[in-house]
């Protein structure tokens, strides 16, 4: 048994009125059926560090079906971790049981030594919040906001390694990683967007097992890839990843075509991102995906006609790395429309039909974030602004269909 580190209320900066309300009904919810509830991981870490967190997860005593008793807006998710979603129109809350370390199927049981590999395949072993602070992977993201007591709990170091801006694995890094090789990149994309520095021994890690990166779940890794392009550091990000290495078993495609266009590119979209508070939901993958590979990879924007018939739609290749063929077609399509938009001559007709293309939108930003028009960005805002909005053919009243008999007309002798 670990004693913690409590931090009183009156000893940091953590304010209920700086989380979100959907999230305090849920955790005042699951204590008032007395269940633990803590606020967990990045959220606190964020409020800690006076940052607005993206999202906020709630760690509970309580399993996933009585969670999901409790919670008629909420479903049970997931089969390597059995997570509940409390969905508050848009927004989610996500509930995760706490959970116990357990060996992995590849450790040994004489030697208590890890092997070549041993992913996680599942982890639905519950356990106390103690447990569960210890199977996280950054001490930085293994810290709990009680509202019972509004204290921070600290099992790990992480407040520590907060003010010291340091990047810590909990417990051996060579273990953590290779369980999940995502942990690499994941640090490496926090000392970027938090601006702290690797633990030694992280680093040490990350350069002896990149190579495990590869067998990572590339479901995993495009989600994450997208989530440093929309962090505002992704230029910082995607140089520490070439760095350390682990660009090179990520997508090589990358590594072997850096230039300064890219850097230029993604620091274009670094800067619109840190215009916003939150996440715009303009930057679509299409626009993040062309934002990296633009500057590295030549885009077919030959219309389809012209094109083999036995080739579907341009390609794209980033490793193993499965990339959506919509967001490859949108962005074709987004960047097809460039030319037009920077066309002062364009007649209103044709400027009308652009204004409900699909693409627009995706075009509109992609014009805001890489082109240098100003002229061309303040003509299509005052066009759009000036533009009523079209009638969804959806919308359109139509006369009701006569499905009775017809009266026949009586014959005028």
């Amino acid at each position: 048994m670990v004693e913690p580190l409590v931090i009183p209320r009156a000893d940091h900066s953590i304010s209920r009125d700086q989380i979100d309300p959907d999230a305090l009904k849920v955790l005042y919810r699951l204590r008032k059926f007395n269940h633990v509830a803590y606020l967990v991981g990045g959220s606190v870490r964020d409020l800690l560090l006076n940052r607005k967190p993206k999202d906020f997860d709630v760690g509970t005593s309580a399993h996933p079906h009585e969670v999901k008793r409790l919670f008629r807006n909420s479903w049970i998710i997931g089969r390597r971790f059995r997570l509940v979603h409390v969905k508050f129109g848009q927004k989610t809350i996500e509930v995760a049981t706490f959970r116990r370390q357990v060996p992995t199927e590849n450790q040994t049981k004489e030697t208590n030594e890890p092997s070549e590999r041993r992913p996680i395949s599942r982890d639905n072993t519950f356990g106390t919040s103690e447990e569960d602070a210890f199977r996280r992977d950054f001490t930085i993201n293994g810290l709990f906001y009680d509202i019972a007591t509004f204290s921070v709990i600290d099992y790990v170091g992480g407040l520590a390694d907060l003010r010291n801006g340091l990047i810590r694995s909990i417990g051996d890094p060579n273990d953590r990683f290779l369980e999940d090789p995502v942990r690499m990149l994941r640090a490496v994309s926090f000392a970027a967007r938090l601006d702290f520095r690797l633990e030694p021994l992280v680093r040490r890690a990350i350069r002896q097992h990149r190579g495990e990166i590869a067998n990572a779940s590339p479901a995993r890794m495009i989600e994450e890839l997208y989530k440093i392009l929309r962090s505002g550091v992704s230029a910082q990000t995607y140089r520490s990843l070439l760095k350390t290495g682990l660009l090179t078993y990520i997508a090589p495609e990358i590594e072997q075509a850096a230039s300064p266009n890219l850097w230029k590119s993604l620091k274009a979209l670094d800067s619109y991102r840190t215009r916003f508070t939150n996440i715009p939901q303009n930057l679509t993958n299409a626009v993040l995906l062309g934002s990296l590979v633009t500057p590295i990879h030549p885009i077919d924007l030959s219309p389809h006609r012209t094109r083999d018939k036995k080739e579907k739609g341009p390609r794209i290749s980033l490793g193993q790395l499965p990339i959506a063929r919509r967001d490859v077609e949108r962005l074709r399509q987004l960047l097809t429309l460039q030319t037009r938009l920077i066309n002062p001559q364009l007649p209103p007709r044709a400027q009308q039909a652009i204004l409900h293309r699909g693409a627009f939108q995706d075009a509109m930003t992609w014009l805001e974030i890489h082109s240098k028009d100003s002229d061309a960005l303040n003509r299509w805002q005052t066009l759009i602004a000036n533009s009523t909005p079209r009638q969804s053919r959806h919308n359109q009243r139509r006369r009701p269909r006569w499905r009775g008999k017809r009266k026949s007309r009586p014959v005028q002798s």
